[in-house]
């Protein structure tokens, strides 16, 4: 049976993968959510390893935004799938390589403590501008605060210097700048671009449903040294 990891972003939860969840395990594909916000990205990214190392066979790992950096860092992915994410270098961070628009900006509501969280109004348009006004509803709904310094975490390893990758650039996009995503595409083994928003697995979840059960029909590869990419 093959498997996939799906990786959510800053502010998300695993709930806003249901749509892509479901109709995965209904065709017999073993699916794992894991929940982030563990305070750092090194946390984050054990606690996906976890996951990882648990499962029966190398899977298929999906990160979206600030999950790319968290999918960067793993270890025995069999395939890794940047969403509009985040796909750092050496020395490179989220928050370092910059790309979150000026409407995303607009949106974070910061606390004295230092915690931020989006504004309920403006979150619909800027993560959820291309889907219905009842689904991104239920996906503002959803939304949580998040701790300071996640963004700022740089990975231990670089996974996509390895494992073989697709990117897929969202291009109306309206949360990280379309520019950086193609920049950052040229980083893996693929790229794919969809006409979508910043979510595609809110407003689109066919999409990112037909993408992974592509993947996970192709013959596992067996990789002995790194692998090439489009940079």
């Amino acid at each position: 049976m093959a498997a996939v990891v799906l990786v959510h972003g800053l502010y998300h939860r695993p709930g806003h993968f249901a749509l892509v969840a479901e109709p995965l395990r209904s065709a017999g594909i073993e699916v794992a959510v894991p929940e982030l916000h563990r305070g750092s990205l090194s946390a984050d990214t054990a606690a996906v390893q976890a996951v990882v190392d648990s499962l029966p066979e190398p899977a298929i790992v999906l990160g979206h935004s600030y999950g790319g950096s968290v999918i960067t860092g793993l270890r025995g992915a069999r395939h890794l799938v940047y969403l509009a994410a985040f796909a750092p270098d050496a020395g490179e961070s989220a928050a370092g390589l910059g790309g979150a628009t000026a409407q995303l900006q607009d949106a974070i509501d910061t606390e004295p403590d230092g915690w931020t969280s989006l504004h309920p109004g403006r979150a619909a348009d800027v993560l959820y501008g291309d889907c219905s006004g009842a689904r991104a509803a239920w996906a503002v709904g959803l939304l949580r605060a998040q701790a300071p310094g996640c963004g700022r975490g740089v990975p231990e390893r670089h996974g996509w210097k390895h494992t073989p990758s697709t990117y897929v650039v969202c291009t109306r996009d309206r949360a990280v700048d379309p520019l950086l995503q193609r920049k950052l595409a040229s980083r893996c083994t693929d790229v794919r671009e969809w006409r979508t928003g910043h979510s595609p697995f809110v407003g689109r979840p066919d999409l990112v449903v037909g993408l992974l059960r592509e993947l996970a029909a192709e013959p596992q590869p067996r990789l002995d040294g790194p692998v090439t990419n489009r940079s």
